[in-house]
């Protein structure tokens, strides 16, 4: 394998979340570990310039599938736009037949929805975005 191979062999695996990898061809062996891997996630350009100190994540506490309303028949708890309150029910998520509730830990106004009812949700993941200084 020759230097040329090699970058183009690297530039091939760089965009993707592959976080070691070992490549072996006849007595050429290769091995290869990211040093720092960033998850790869796509937030609309708008959040991103809006993104400041006052824009706070209400994030997913546990893994299972998210609920943003009561039934579905019922309306929404919340919608963007919606004004929330610290403590204020904002949706559920089911894990195993058990559902909990999700609280906001953040006063202000929810500009961005991040998942849909329904959508199976990881600890950490972001389910809205509040801004507080918008009161």
């Amino acid at each position: 394998m020759n230097t040329n191979e090699i970058k183009k062999f690297l530039e091939s695996i760089r965009e993707t979340d592959i976080e070691e990898m070992e490549y072996e061809s006849g007595e050429t062996s290769i091995y290869i570990k990211k040093s720092e891997v960033t998850p790869k996630i796509e937030i609309p350009k708008k959040v991103v310039a809006e993104k400041s100190n006052t824009i706070v994540p209400i994030k997913s506490k546990m893994v299972g599938t998210f609920y943003n309303a009561p039934a579905h028949d019922k309306p929404p708890y919340i919608t963007e736009g919606s004004h929330v309150e610290i403590g204020q029910k904002i949706g559920a998520i089911e894990a195993m037949k058990i559902i909990k509730d999700v609280m906001s830990t953040a006063k202000g106004k929810v500009i961005k929805t991040c998942v849909v009812n329904g959508q199976s949700v990881e600890y950490g993941q972001e389910l809205f975005l509040v801004d507080t200084a918008a009161e």
